[in-house]
């Protein structure tokens, strides 16, 4: 069963929510979230881990042959839908402090 939290929103976290908003009907694997929010991979997967625990997160694995595609099988990660919300809403709350980066404003936002 998940927990009904909020997770810390460190600047990574919301760069790794920021990637999972870009397309949130889309799952994406740990190393394509990384890439998206330019962090590595021992940073990203336990933010994710975090953020499936509080049930902001649904994952499965892959369900391929290692060996015939001659790779590791991938675990794929996806906002449910109170997850898109509540990442919609920490971003958003986290948008309103006067000293984020530009990178982290949202579009269409003034300096």
């Amino acid at each position: 069963m998940t927990e009904s939290r909020t997770p810390r929103m460190t600047i990574p976290t919301q760069l790794v929510l920021h990637a999972l908003l870009t397309d949130p009907t889309k799952e994406r694997y740990g190393v394509e979230i990384g890439t998206a929010a330019g962090l590595p991979s021992g940073t990203v997967h336990p933010i994710l881990a975090r953020l499936e625990t509080v049930g902001w997160l649904t994952s499965r694995w892959e369900d391929i042959n290692p060996r015939t595609e001659g790779r590791p099988a991938r675990r794929y990660y996806q906002l449910t839908p109170d997850g898109l919300e509540l990442a919609r809403a920490a971003l958003a709350h986290a948008y309103t402090t006067s000293a984020r980066p530009a990178w982290l404003r949202p579009l269409g936002e003034e300096s």
